[in-house]
């Protein structure tokens, strides 16, 4: 039995919707702050989404039209074949559009909707965008992400691609920033820092650092943020040593490599490993340990006495 039209009952659509769309912050923050209005106005409502963002959800091609009796588009642009078709599937409902942008003021896509509430149009004076009032958000970690795929001088020892697939799926899962990163140096490629000093300004702008790079692990502890080091060179190489030598606990060997070791890791990193690496970046600046380049002098003092 189909059920009747519900005049109140409003569906929620943008380009986070369509099949062929995508979701950004923007249009998703954009959303909130309708829904939030919406919520607090008592008015009852659904949210169709692309089911290549959210596939759980509910879907337009699931959605039967006729249980709305009005339908609201949220930012973005207004034109394409894809709105011009929302117009034609929900010609009974109310359409309303709000916080997009008019490019074409005459287009169908524009045309189809009653009530057009516009960010910027034509002639227009501009409005604040939707996502600068949506609902303030929880903080979430921020994530460095140091990996390699290289160092085949470990051979058959080497762990390095079932390293780098472990841990980027069990990050997939996390509830954070992530921020991929190079120790790489580059001066012509924009993306990849050009000198340690602005590596090191994102490293100490991290909650914490995900790496199996020896320098991936000691340069975020010389910033002070907490590393989750993964050795991934079996039984163990540079990226233990290293964790020994400057007392970090944080380190999971290739073959322990699970997602309930991880998980504790990152809890701690997340919790007393920052009190622990700022201890150890105060103790790299204080140079209570010495390091290869103490030794150097001494192994050249008979040059220099000469």
């Amino acid at each position: 039995m189909r059920q009747g039209p519900d005049a109140s009952r409003i569906l929620l659509t943008g380009w986070f919707t369509f099949r062929d769309g995508e979701a950004t912050a923007g249009d998703v923050l954009a959303l909130h702050r309708v829904e939030d209005v919406l919520r607090r106005a008592g008015l009852p409502y659904d949210v169709a989404w692309s089911p290549g963002f959210r596939p759980g959800a509910l879907h337009l091609e699931q959605v039967v039209p006729e249980r709305y009796g009005q339908l609201v588009f949220v930012c973005g642009p207004l034109h394409g074949p894809q709105i011009e078709r929302l117009h034609r599937r929900f010609a009974h409902c109310l359409r309303i559009a709000v916080g997009t942008s008019v490019i074409d003021p005459d287009g169908e896509a524009v045309t189809g909707f009653h009530h057009v509430i516009a960010r910027d149009a034509p002639g227009a004076r501009p409005g604040p965008d939707l996502a600068a009032r949506a609902p303030a958000l929880p903080a979430r970690p921020v994530v460095g992400v140091v990996l390699t795929h290289g160092q085949h001088e470990y051979a058959g020892a080497r762990r390095h691609d079932l390293v780098a697939r472990e841990l980027t799926a069990w990050l997939h899962g996390k509830d954070c920033a992530r921020l991929e990163l190079e120790t790489r140096l580059d001066t012509r490629d924009w993306r990849l820092c050009a000198t340690p000093a602005q590596l090191e300004s994102v490293l100490a702008r991290l909650d914490l650092v995900v790496t199996d790079r020896l320098h991936g692990m000691v340069l975020a502890l010389r910033a002070g943020t907490p590393a989750l080091a993964v050795d991934p060179v079996a039984g163990g190489a540079k990226v233990s040593a290293q964790a020994r030598a400057c007392g970090w606990p944080a380190l999971v060997p290739a073959e322990r490599l699970e997602v309930s070791e991880l998980d504790r890791w990152w809890r701690w990193c997340l919790t007393s490993g920052r009190v622990a690496a700022r201890q150890v970046c105060e103790e790299f600046a204080a140079g209570t340990a010495r390091d290869g380049a103490d030794e150097l002098l001494r192994a050249l003092r008979p040059l220099r006495a000469g």
